[in-house]
Order: C-alpha cells, then sequence, then structure tokens
C-alpha cells in the first residue's frame, strides 16, 4: 500500500512539475510575442531594438525559458514581414542563445550570448531579406542588441535574482 501511495505522489509530482514547466514556457513565450508585436516600430529592420530581448536572461533562471523564447520569438517573427528566413533563423538564433545562456554562470556575462548571435545571424537575414551591406547591418541589429540585453535585461536579472526564492 505504501509503496503504491508514493509511486501515485511521485506520479503526479511529475505531472505538476511538467504542468509548471510548459506553463511557465507559455507565459514566457506570450510576453516576449505580445512585447515584439505591440512595438513593432522598433522591433524589426535593420535599424531595432527588440525590448522582448531582455527576456533573454531568464534561462538563466528556468530552463521553461528556452522553449518558450523560441516559440515567442517564432510568432513574433511570423508577424514582423521580414520573411521565412527572419522566421527560422532569427528564431532559431534566439534558441541558440536561449541554450547557450542556460550554461552560463557569471550573471554579467549573461546577456552576452543573445547579442552576439543575434547580430550575427539577424544581422546576416536581415543583409540577405532587405539587401542592406552586412556589416552595418550586424553593427545595428548588435547595437540594439546591447540596449535590450545589457540596457533592460541585465537589470532584470539583477531584479529577479534578488528574489529568486519568488521564481520557484
Amino acid at each position: 500500500m505504501a509503496s503504491s501511495f508514493g509511486r501515485q505522489g511521485g506520479e503526479r509530482m511529475n505531472k505538476k512539475g511538467m504542468l509548471n514547466f510548459w506553463t511557465k514556457a507559455a507565459m514566457i513565450g506570450a510576453i516576449y510575442a505580445v512585447l515584439t508585436i505591440a512595438l513593432a516600430p522598433i522591433s524589426y529592420g535593420v535599424v531595432q531594438v527588440r525590448v522582448a530581448e531582455a527576456l533573454t536572461v531568464l534561462p538563466y533562471f528556468t530552463p521553461a525559458a528556452i522553449p518558450g523564447l523560441f516559440v515567442g520569438c517564432v510568432i513574433a517573427n511570423i508577424f514582423g514581414g521580414n520573411g521565412l528566413l527572419d522566421i527560422i533563423f532569427g528564431s532559431l538564433a534566439t534558441l541558440a542563445a536561449a541554450l547557450a545562456v542556460s550554461r552560463i554562470k557569471i550573471k554579467y556575462l549573461v546577456p552576452l550570448p543573445p547579442v552576439i548571435i543575434n547580430a550575427l545571424v539577424v544581422g546576416l537575414v536581415l543583409h540577405f531579406v532587405l539587401g542592406f551591406p552586412v556589416h552595418l547591418a550586424i553593427l545595428w541589429v548588435g547595437a540594439g542588441q546591447v540596449l535590450a540585453c545589457y540596457g533592460l535585461g541585465l537589470p532584470l536579472l539583477l531584479f529577479l535574482e534578488k528574489r529568486r526564492h519568488l521564481l520557484r
């Protein structure tokens, strides 16, 4: 009887844990997509400050942010108007950055992968899609990423770190 109870309790915890994971992922994805689409004039194009990129610090706290950011970026890029290359490669860049962030232990380096990866990948995509000179596209996307990830994301990380106990 006790082993049966323990097994059921474990299954409940597992299901509850999975539900919690996917709920967090969905909320993060929704926030990313809504922020990006609502701020569309500054979220798309060569000169962009995608405010939602501040959320790329979240994999430092929870692995649920990885699929959340990816799906949120896919949805946002569908509405962005830069085509299939941006939907695919822009979203994969966010996924790669989120995976990298999840492995970083030094908090001041956490915003760096989204800056570098998105500057290179999104810069190249915008070069091919919009015909903008590649070095300028990389530079402008990188500058916008620095503003979003370090200007907004790092303060978000520091704020959340002080309240880590509330993030369970």
